[in-house]
C-alpha cells in the first residue's frame, strides 16, 4: 500500500475510533508526520491525559507505552510493535531492584522514567533527564538509589551532596554510548560556529566538550529559541528531523550519523494502521502496579507544579 493511502486510512481510523497517535522524538519521519503529538516520553503521556481520546497509539518503546497506560487508565493504550523494547529499562528488572532495596533499607529510590512499570511501582519517585537532581533532593533520605542509567546518575552526583548509589552499576543507553569526545572535537573543528548539544545519557567526556546538556525536549526548545543557525546534536538522529522541520533556516548536524535506536524504528505506518484497525498490542498492567507506579510519577508531577 502506498504511503499516502496508508496515511489516509490511518486518519480515517483515528476519527472513527476517537484515537490519537503519539510519536517519540526518535521515531521515523513518516511516523512523526502522522502523529498528533511529537515529544519525549513523559511529555507525550501527559498530553494524552489532556485529550478526550479513547485510544492512544504510542509509537515509542515499551516503558513509554507503559507510562501512558499508568497516566491514562481510562484509555486503551496500544503499541504498534510489541517488540519495541528498551535495553536500558531492561537493565533494572524488578527482581534486581528488590535486592538493592533490601541491601539499602534506609535509602529512598528515584528511578529514571526510562524504567519498567514494575520497577516504577517499587520506587519513591520518578524523574526525567531534566530533573534528576530535583527529585533526589526531594526524597527524605541522605542516601538515594538511582537507576537505571549510570551516566544520568553521574550527572546528578555532580550537583547534589547526597549519597547516590547507581543501580545497576553498569546501566546505559546503547545509542548514547556511541558518542565520544574525539568525534565531537572533530566536528567542532569543522563547524566552529556550531552549538553542541548532548543528552545526559552520553558519557561525561561528551558533556565536557558540549555547550548544552539536556533532554530531547530541552534540546528541541533551545534549538527553536537560539540565535545560532548551526547545531551539532549528540542524541538519536530522529530528533534532528523534528528540529529541521521546525527551523528550516538552521543546520542540524548529527554527532554520529549511525546513532539509531533500532527498537524505536520498529514502528512503521503499516504497523500503526494494523494496530489501530485491530486494536492490537494493548498495553495491560495490573491495577496494583498502575496505582503504585502512578504514586511515584505523581510525586514528581506535584513537585513540578509546586
Amino acid at each position: 500500500m502506498k504511503k499516502a493511502d496508508l496515511m489516509k486510512k490511518i486518519e480515517r481510523l483515528k476519527e472513527e475510533k476517537q484515537a490519537i497517535i503519539l510519536a517519540h522524538n526518535y521515531q521515523r519521519p513518516e511516523i512523526q508526520d502522522i502523529a498528533d503529538f511529537v515529544g519525549d516520553s513523559l511529555e507525550l503521556s501527559l498530553r494524552a491525559t489532556q485529550t478526550e481520546a479513547k485510544i492512544v497509539v504510542f509509537c515509542g518503546v515499551n516503558f513509554m507505552a507503559e507510562t501512558a497506560a499508568i497516566l491514562n487508565p481510562d484509555k486503551k493504550v496500544l503499541i504498534p510493535d510489541k517488540n519495541a523494547l528498551c535495553p536500558l529499562a531492561a537493565m533494572l528488572p524488578v527482581e534486581l531492584l528488590r535486592i538493592y532495596r533490601k541491601t539499602h533499607p534506609n535509602a529512598r529510590t528515584v528511578l529514571y522514567v526510562n524504567s519498567l512499570a514494575e520497577a516504577k511501582a517499587l520506587c519513591d519517585a520518578v524523574c526525567t533527564s531534566a530533573n534528576p537532581v530535583e527529585m533526589i533532593e526531594k526524597v527524605d533520605s541522605e542516601t538515594v538509589l538511582f537507576g537505571p542509567d549510570l551516566n544520568l546518575a553521574r550527572y546528578a552526583m555532580r550537583l547534589t551532596e547526597k549519597r547516590v548509589i547507581p543501580i545497576p552499576s553498569f546501566g546505559f543507553c546503547p545509542v548514547h554510548k556511541l558518542f565520544n569526545r574525539e568525534m565531537i572535537l572533530k566536528l567542532r573543528r569543522v563547524h566552529p560556529d556550531a552549538i553542541v548539544m548532548a543528552h545526559p545519557e552520553c558519557d561525561p567526556e561528551v558533556w565536557e566538550v558540549s555547550d548544552s546538556i539536556g533532554s530531547t525536549s530541552k534540546m528541541y526548545k533551545e534549538a527553536l529559541s537560539s540565535e545560532s543557525k548551526k547545531f551539532i546534536v549528540a542524541t538519536e538522529v530522529g530528533l534532528l528531523y523534528r528540529m529541521r522541520q521546525s527551523r528550516r533556516d538552521a543546520t542540524f548536524i548529527p554527532a554520529y550519523r549511525d546513532a539509531i535506536c533500532v527498537n524505536m524504528k520498529l514502528h512503521t505506518l503499516e504497523k500503526v494502521y494494523l494496530s489501530l484497525k485491530h486494536e492490537r498490542h494493548h498495553v495491560k498492567l495490573s491495577p496494583k502496579i498502575v496505582s503504585s507506579a502512578r504514586n511515584a510519577v505523581e510525586f514528581m508531577l506535584e513537585s513540578r507544579r509546586g
